[in-house]
C-alpha cells in the first residue's frame, strides 16, 4: 500500500476479553518508565548490582551471512555430513557483549542481564522495526513491535487477551495441535474452516460466518482467526496475494481479529521441479547487499499486514525457524529441529500489531512471562546489529536455498522408492494442486532386471510443499484389504506403530484435526502422516524412505520386489 495513503489503526477495543478489560499496569513494571530518566537515583526497585553478575563478557563466534550458497549444490546434498567435515569450511566472525558499555548505548550485561519491561531492547527494537518496515511494509500508520518468549507465548497472550471462556477460534481444517490445545483448556474451542491448496478457502469462511447460528452452535460468532499462511502446518500450502485479500476483506466485514502465526515466512521454497527436469539457476551475488535485499524481499508473498488498513492483524514472528541448522543422527522425521546462533532455545519471537493491542498484550506479559531472557536477546541483539540488515537478509536467503533442498532430496528419496504419478487435485485439502501419489515400484534384481506388473494401488499420496518444512501425506487407507468403513483411524495407528517399531517416527495426522481437537462433526478424511525433512542428515531421510517403503508395502500386503 502507498505509505501517503496509510491512516492510524480503528478502534478495536470491543474485542478484549474481560481478563484484558480488567488488567492495570503492574505497580513496580509501572516505575520502570523512571529508572531510564538520566541522572535518578533510584532505590525503588529491588534490583541486583550488575557488580555482582558472575558473568564479565560473552564473546562468540557468528557466522558470516554468506555461509550458505543461494543455489543448491549437488555435492552437499549427496554427502552433507562429510562435505561439512572436510571440505565445507565455516567461515566466522567475533563478537563480544561486555558486562559495562564503552560507548552509550552498546549492547551490554549490565543492562541485557537486569529487570526490564516486557518489551525489546533498545538495539533490538530498533533492527526489527527497520526490518518489518523493509519486509512487511504494514498498511496502517501507527505499527509497533513487542518481543514475546516465541511464537507459543505469542498466541497464547494473544487468546487470553482477545477471547473469553466459551468463544470460539477461527482456524484451518488441518491447523497446529499446541495452538489449539494452549487455548481449549479455557473453554475456547476451534472452529475449522475448509481448506484447498491454497489454504483456508475463502467462500468456506463467508458462508461459515455468514450463516452462524449462536443457538446451535452454543456459542457466539467469532471474532478471533489463528492461521499459518506461509507453509501451513501440516499442510504446508501457502496462500497467494489474491486468497489473503479476499479473507482480510470478510473478517473486516465480520469484525474478526486476524492473529497470522508465520513462523515459516522466509522459507518460501517455490515449485519442486523432479531431479532430471532440474537445471541449475543463474546464482545471484553472494555478498550482501540492499538491491539484492531489495529483490528477493519481492519476490516474498506479502504479509497480512501488508493488506491491514485497519490495525486488525496481530502478526506473530519468530527466530527459531530462521537459523543455522545443526544435522544430528536420528530418525526422527517428527518437528525436532536444532539449531545454532538464533535458536529456539532463546525463546524469542515479537508481534508486529498496533499500539493499543501492543500496550494490552504488554500487560498480559509483564505479570507472566514478563520480558525474554536477557541472554538470548542480547546475543540475538549483536549478531543482528553486526550482520545489519542487508546481512541477515543474506543469511535468509541462504536458509530458503538449504530448505529447499532438503525438501528436493526427500522428495527425490520418495521418487525412487515408490512409482509416483502426477495428477491434478479437483477438490478437498489439495485442489488446484498437483498430487503424487505412491504405488509400488519394479526394483532391479542384483543380476539381471526382472519385469514385474507395476501394482495399481495407490498407497499414499501427497503433494510437494512450496514453504516449510513438512510433507502432508494422505494414506489411501481405504485401498488396504482389510478396510473397512469407519476404520481409518484404527488403520494409520496401526502403521503409525509399525513404523515406529522399525525406527521411523512419522507426526500422526489425527493430532492435526481441528474436528476432533473441538470434538464436532466436520472433516473425516482420516489417515495421514506429517513428516519433517527440516533436520535429520541427508543419509538419514534416505534410510528413513527406505524403511518406510518396506513397511508400507508389508502393511498393504504388497510383495517386497
Amino acid at each position: 500500500m502507498n505509505v501517503e495513503k496509510r491512516t492510524k489503526s480503528i478502534d478495536l477495543s470491543h474485542h478484549l476479553s474481560e481478563l484484558s478489560k480488567a488488567r492495570t499496569t503492574s505497580p513496580l513494571k509501572g516505575l520502570q518508565k523512571f529508572f531510564t530518566q538520566p541522572g535518578i537515583l533510584s532505590l525503588a526497585g529491588g534490583l541486583p548490582s550488575p557488580a555482582y553478575f558472575p558473568v564479565s563478557d560473552i564473546s562468540a563466534n557468528v557466522l558470516v551471512p554468506e555461509s550458505f550458497a543461494l543455489a543448491p549444490t549437488e555435492s552437499s546434498a549427496s554427502f552433507s555430513w562429510l562435505w561439512k567435515l572436510f571440505v565445507s569450511k565455516e567461515k566466522t566472525q567475533g563478537v563480544t557483549i561486555p558486562k559495562y558499555p564503552t560507548v552509550d548505548g552498546d549492547i551490554n550485561l549490565a543492562t541485557s542481564l537486569q529487570y526490564s519491561a516486557a518489551v525489546a531492547q533498545g538495539q533490538l527494537q530498533v533492527f526489527l522495526k527497520h526490518f518489518i518496515s523493509e519486509v512487511y511494509q504494514p498498511a496502517f500508520e501507527d505499527w509497533t513491535v513487542l518481543v514475546d518468549t516465541g511464537n507459543t507465548d505469542g498466541w497464547a497472550r494473544a487468546v487470553a487477551t482477545l477471547c473469553n471462556p466459551g468463544e470460539g477460534v477461527l482456524c484451518e481444517e488441518w491447523t497446529y495441535p499446541s495452538a489449539m490445545a494452549s487455548m481449549m483448556p479455557a473453554n475456547i474451542k476451534p472452529v475449522p474452516v475448509a481448506m484447498d491448496g491454497l489454504g483456508m478457502k475463502s467462500d468456506a469462511l463467508e458462508d461459515l460466518l455468514s450463516q452462524w447460528d449462536p443457538v446451535s452452535r452454543q456459542m457466539p460468532r467469532p471474532h478471533v482467526m489463528y492461521i499459518v499462511p506461509v507453509g501451513q502446518n501440516p499442510s504446508g500450502s501457502t496462500m497467494s496475494v489474491a486468497r489473503k485479500k479476499q479473507i482480510y476483506d470478510i473478517c473486516v466485514k465480520y469484525d474478526v481479529i486476524i492473529v497470522e502465526d508465520d513462523p515459516y515466512y522466509f522459507l518460501q521454497l517455490g515449485t519442486y521441479v523432479s531431479r532430471d527436469d532440474r537445471s541449475p539457476g543463474v546464482t545471484p551475488s553472494g555478498r550482501p547487499s540492499a538491491n539484492e535485499s531489495k529483490r528477493w524481499v519481492s519476490t516474498l508473498i506479502p504479509s497480512f499486514l501488508n493488506f491491514d488498513y485497519e490495525g486488525r492483524v496481530i502478526r506473530l514472528d519468530t527466530f527459531s525457524k530462521v537459523s543455522h541448522i545443526i544435522y544430528i543422527s536420528v530418525l526422527s522425521l517428527v518437528e525436532r529441529p536444532f539449531w545454532q546462533t538464533i535458536a529456539p532455545g532463546s525463546r524469542l519471537g515479537w508481534f508486529t500489531c498496533s499500539p493499543f493491542f501492543a500496550e494490552r498484550l504488554e500487560r498480559q506479559g509483564e505479570t507472566t512471562t514478563q520480558a525474554p531472557c536477557g541472554f538470548g536477546q542480547a546475543i540475538v541483539a549483536k549478531i543482528l546489529t553486526h550482520w545489519t540488515y542487508d546481512g541477515y537478509i543474506r543469511w535468509l536467503r541462504g536458509l530458503r536455498t538449504e530448505y529447499q533442498q532438503r525438501r528436493d532430496f526427500f522428495i527425490d528419496c520418495l521418487a525412487e522408492e515408490f512409482h509416483l504419478q502426477a495428477v491434478p487435485a479437483i477438490a478437498g485439502v489439495w485442489q488446484g494442486c498437483i498430487v503424487y501419489q505412491a504405488s509400488s515400484k519394479v526394483k532391479k534384481s542384483n543380476s539381471i532386471t526382472e519385469k514385474y506388473p507395476i501394482q495399481n494401488r495407490t498407497m499414499f499420496s501427497f503433494v510437494p510443499p512450496v514453504a516449510g518444512m513438512f510433507v502432508w501425506m494422505r494414506l489411501h487407507l481405504e485401498q488396504h484389504p482389510s478396510f473397512t468403513p469407519e476404520d481409518e483411524d484404527t488403520l494409520e495407528i496401526k502403521l503409525w506403530t509399525k513404523l515406529a517399531k522399525n525406527g521411523v517416527l512419522f507426526g500422526p495426522g489425527w493430532m492435526f484435526a481441528a474436528n476432533l481437537m473441538a470434538q464436532t462433526s466436520g472433516n473425516t478424511d482420516s489417515g495421514h502422516f506429517r513428516i519433517s525433512y527440516s533436520n535429520a542428515e541427508f543419509s538419514d531421510l534416505k534410510k528413513a524412505v527406505t524403511i518406510f517403503g518396506r513397511v508400507i508395502r508389508e502393511f498393504f500386503e504388497e510383495e517386497d520386489l
